[in-house]
């Protein structure tokens, strides 16, 4: 009787199977696009990986080319889990520039794990292929080839690449074209996009390894055709501009980098802002800053958070303000404290604490005259906290671990906003000079639920009669803590006399990313979209005496500093600062982490190309040509800042 052997699957194809099947289930389980022009990208890529991964396997012994094909693919399945997870976590991609917040990826570690538990079924389907493998191994044809079979793979692979570089000049040069990505510009969430995780994990790679500059298109200005064009001319009389004499021209004169030669060229291009009626508005008072913990306008309402309530809708009321998300909180508080986009390659710049900051934010104050403090309920160290809060002038910045955890309990998590403010007031309010303070706080930190936050878990019975569920839930219950601590602190200053000498400033580092979208919908206003809208955030920015004034421009983090600084009358280049005065004649722009954008005309959401304008009405096609080429260049000035110590080039130190 004639026996018949099952045919074993080509190495080749099973592996194409194999990467097509983790990108289709990897867009289903992050909600983005299968079949569009980037589905002809990852086809064609993966198709060329197949080959490449054949070519490596068919060299050796069969047993080391199996072991070999096992950690590949294991390998393979791993990076896609892995930037589930991120996703579903923070909402952003990983890269390997993350890897300098390991203090914050050790923090999360218990959170991660929990996270593959809450996604555990995404998490096998992308392991699927090779719990396939394990059962399947001896049914794949891998096998030493012969030297000509080999030549051929080698040449169908030149073949492939060079098809499928050809087709990333489908859709043209734009700005987030395939082809500018691929070549030009560094955004990691359009790579996975447009090219695949696979493929944008391998551009990470490279670039890491080799470095990447950008290159740096400046637009000429856009001419708005609806613009009055005698418009702002009394203000441009009456007003200067906050900007300090540089020569430029000096400095490209005898700069021998090119990249830092461009960058001159750009800065002296830049008009900078004009000083306002607001200028040196709050000159000689006291400031209390805040970055608040997961802060966002869902948490404020007057039934449970009234004081934030009260703030948020006194003062300068911002009404269309954003807090971009990104690289979570230590992304947040670089935006706030430096005016610039966390942009690719911040990160280990800014922790290290050794780039000049001759606009840091206490540095700023001290030469104003006034005595400066910084605090975190939270470990000091966290992130490398203590070096760059040093580098911004805070010699006497306290928190758990050293010192503050004498007055409050460091040993609960989250720890308390109102036992910081308890503890810390009196450092500063029998200060002879101005004081300047600066608050880190951390109760509204995640993971939400009443089983693991101490401050969620402490005001329960302040949200029991409100109709949500748990998480956002305990969310509202956390942010208590926030409204308390500011409630406690305006009734300290008032009765120390201070109030009216005051100013309170606040923002949030980031949308609670904790929550699901859906959660986050649970409580918001309206429904918020998963890249904009649900940055929409708050900053107060108010004092006792003043009349509310509302602002209606786009406004974000890296405008802060430069508001506050015209506000109090602090001498600073305003070209030299991507954010600008919100109060400013300045356009307003907010820049979020994946280049999409809010101007006063509208929104660009950069994974798909379209622009929203603000009213419905049609906008010129060259004013979003032009806001792409600006946010690009906002994006890599603010990565270059920080790269090249651009600071001390300009301004000595």
């Amino acid at each position: 009787m004639k026996k018949y052997r099952l045919k074993k699957f080509n190495v080749i194809l099973f592996t194409f199977i194999i990467l097509m099947f983790l990108e289709i289930s990897f867009r289903i389980l992050t909600n983005v696009t299968i079949f569009n022009i980037s589905f002809l990208y990852v086809t064609l890529y993966n198709i060329f990986v197949s080959l490449l991964i054949s070519f490596l396997v068919t060299w050796g012994n069969n047993k080391f080319n199996e072991v070999i094909y096992y950690v590949t693919i294991f390998i393979i399945c791993f990076i896609y889990a892995l930037q589930l997870c991120i996703y579903k976590m923070f909402g952003f991609y990983f890269d390997l520039s993350l890897l300098s917040a390991t203090d914050q990826v050790a923090s999360f570690a218990g959170d991660g794990l929990k996270l593959i538990l809450e996604n555990i079924m995404g998490v096998i389907v992308l392991f699927l292929p090779f719990i396939i493998l394990l059962i399947f191994i001896k049914r794949i044809s891998i096998h030493k080839n012969e030297v000509k079979i080999n030549i051929i793979k080698l040449i169908s692979l030149v073949v492939v690449y060079l098809v499928f570089i050809g087709t990333l000049y489908i859709n043209g040069d734009g700005i987030n074209s395939a082809k500018e990505l691929y070549f030009n510009v560094s955004n990691n969430e359009l790579n996975i996009r447009k090219f695949g995780v696979l493929n944008a994990f391998r551009i990470d790679v490279k670039r890491s390894i080799f470095g990447f500059d950008v290159k740096l298109d400046i637009p000429d200005d856009y001419v708005d055709p609806d613009k009055d064009d005698d418009e702002g001319d009394e203000v441009e009389i009456v007003y200067d501009y906050n900007n300090l004499d540089i020569d430029f021209d000096s400095l490209i004169a005898s700069e021998t980098d090119s990249t830092v030669s461009m960058m001159h060229e750009y800065f002296k291009n830049e008009s900078g802002t004009l000083q306002n009626e607001y200028t040196k508005y709050f000159e000689g008072k006291n400031l209390i800053l805040f970055m608040a913990e997961s802060f966002n306008e869902i948490a404020v309402r007057e039934d449970i958070t009234p004081t934030l309530y009260k703030l948020v809708n006194s003062g300068f009321k911002f009404n269309n303000f954003y807090t971009p998300t990104i690289s979570s909180t230590i992304g947040g508080e670089f935006q706030e404290l430096t005016g610039l986009v966390a942009a690719s390659g911040f990160l280990s710049p800014w922790k290290s604490g050794e780039n000049y900051y001759p606009f840091g934010i206490a540095t700023a104050f001290q030469n104003l005259g006034y005595n400066t403090y910084a605090y975190h309920n939270h470990t000091y160290t966290f992130q490398s906290r203590h070096k760059y809060l040093a580098a911004l002038g805070f010699d006497n910045y306290m928190g758990c671990r050293n010192g503050l955890e004498n007055e409050i309990n460091c040993n609960q998590w989250p720890e308390s906003d109102v036992e910081m403010i308890e503890a810390t007031f009196d450092d500063y309010i029998t200060s002879e000079n101005p004081f300047m303070v600066y608050y880190v706080t951390v109760s509204g930190h995640g993971d939400y639920g009443f089983d693991y936050s101490a401050m969620a878990r402490k005001h329960k019975d302040d949200v029991a009669n409100l109709n949500y569920s748990e998480k956002p839930l305990s969310y509202l219950a956390a942010q208590i803590e926030l409204d308390q601590a500011l409630e406690l602190l305006i009734k300290k200053l008032d009765e120390a006399g201070e109030l009216e000498d005051t100013v309170i400033a606040l923002v949030g580092d980031h949308y609670p990313y904790y929550l699901s979208l859906d959660e986050v919908n649970e409580i918001a206003s309206y429904e918020k979209d998963s890249v904009v809208e649900i940055n929409r955030s708050n900053f107060i920015l108010w004092n006792s005496e003043m009349e509310t004034v509302e602002i209606e421009k786009i406004g974000s983090q890296i405008d802060v500093l430069p508001t506050i600084y015209n506000l109090f009358g602090v001498e600073y280049d305003s070209r030299l600062i991507i954010g600008k005065d919100i109060l400013s004649t300045e356009p307003g722009l907010a820049i979020f982490g994946n280049s999409s954008w809010v101007s006063d005309k509208g929104t660009y959401f950069a994974s798909s190309g379209e622009f929203v304008s603000k009213d419905g009405s049609e906008v010129d096609s060259e004013y979003v040509k032009y806001m792409n080429n600006v946010v690009s260049n906002k994006i890599t000035m603010s990565r270059y800042i920080m790269k090249y110590d651009y600071y001390r080039k300009v301004l000595g130190g």
